[in-house]
């Protein structure tokens, strides 16, 4: 780690040096670019030049620990004490810092949810989680927009596709991709016995169309009418979107605008963050050694979290912790989980980059 961290350095003051430079400063993009990598590692080189020089203080007050002076050698001592507590501290930032980031982190998400089994119960329950991700995404004044729904007859939701914007929206709803399962007792339940149900959440990292290789040819787009709830005609033109990529057989549609066009860039919007999810998965199984943190691995096969509306607990499975007050849960109160998903994330990152 330690070389690393010299290494970082180095680099850290050569931008600097270059930065000052005349002919760079000219240069606005090659001046950008500097400017990206200096922010990216001023964290890192600030922590690790103040652990240098805590680490000089340590060995300065250790060799006072031989002193004649009693008087001297006892506040080495309480010096030491300090000195070491706050090295193990600094090291500790060093190791977080020194985690390399996910790419993605600063991206803006698209989330899909889905009904699982439970018929009418599980798309209720869809539909509470799809408020829980808004309100949330009010409490941290990130922006969202509904690419493309379909409701149940029981006014719950089989699917919702939307898309959340903000600073950082990846980095903390992608601790929620995969099964969620709910246990409580349905309103329509007359013998009070409690039912499981489950619902898909997926939540993907919008993606640029430069960063997918996304070929017209590859596609099929087909047009139809749209229809609402009970299969009534709501609109009187062929909006409705449907596009098939060919290679991958992914297929997307939109119908929720009454304009062709916007329903065709909402559909092109979730087939790119599609494409680009399943092509990480595939580098991810060429690695073979990619990481399975305790959090899991986002498939959305995976049960990951239990409502459970009789003891007002939700369970999350991946880091066997429960957490009270369901209701404030559901009202998008969801910190508390994704800190302590965050939190056991970097943890079991630290640990595997110091083994």
């Amino acid at each position: 780690m330690y070389e690393n961290l010299k290494t970082s350095e180095r680099r850290f003051n050569e931008i600097e040096t270059l930065m000052s430079d005349n002919e760079v400063a000219t240069d606005p993009a090659r001046l950008s670019d500097l400017a990206r990598e200096r922010s990216a590692l001023e964290d890192v080189v600030t922590a690790y030049r103040e652990y240098a020089l805590t680490e000089t203080a340590i060995h300065e007050a250790e060799a006072l620990l031989s002193d004649p002076d009693p008087e001297m050698r006892t506040i080495a001592e309480e010096e030491l004490h300090t000195l070491r507590g706050r090295a193990q501290m600094l090291e500790d930032r060093l190791r977080l810092l020194m985690i390399p980031s996910d790419p993605n982190d600063e991206k803006n998400v698209i989330i899909e949810i889905r009904a699982g089994a439970g018929g009418d119960e599980a798309a209720l329950f869809a539909s509470e989680l799809y408020r829980a991700y808004v309100r949330y995404a009010e409490r941290h004044r990130l922006k969202t927009e509904v690419l493309t729904t379909s409701e149940s007859e029981s006014g719950g939701l089989r699917e919702v596709i939307f898309e959340m914007r903000g600073k950082g929206a990846y980095s903390r709803l992608k601790y929620e991709s995969g099964v969620h399962r709910v246990q409580r007792v349905p309103q329509t339940e007359s013998q009070g016995r409690i039912h499981t149900s489950t619902a898909t959440v997926a939540v993907l990292p919008e993606v640029e169309e430069i960063e997918v290789d996304l070929n017209e040819t590859d596609l099929r787009v087909d047009v139809y009418r749209a229809t609402g709830h009970g299969g009534q005609s709501v609109n009187t033109t062929d909006s409705a979107i449907r596009i098939t990529h060919i290679p991958t057989g992914l297929v997307v549609t939109c119908q929720d605008e009454k304009s062709q066009l916007k329903n065709r860039i909402k559909a092109m919007t979730v087939l790119r963050a599609r494409l680009y999810d399943l092509e990480q998965r595939k580098r991810q199984e060429e690695l073979g050694e990619a990481r399975r943190s305790m959090v899991g691995t986002g498939d959305r096969s995976e049960k990951i979290r239990t409502y459970n509306f009789r003891d007002d607990r939700v369970t999350d499975h991946r880091i066997k912790s429960s957490f009270s007050n369901l209701p404030t849960i559901l009202d998008g109160d969801l910190d508390r989980l994704i800190d302590a998903l965050q939190s056991a994330d970097q943890a079991e990152q630290m640990a595997t980059a110091g083994a």
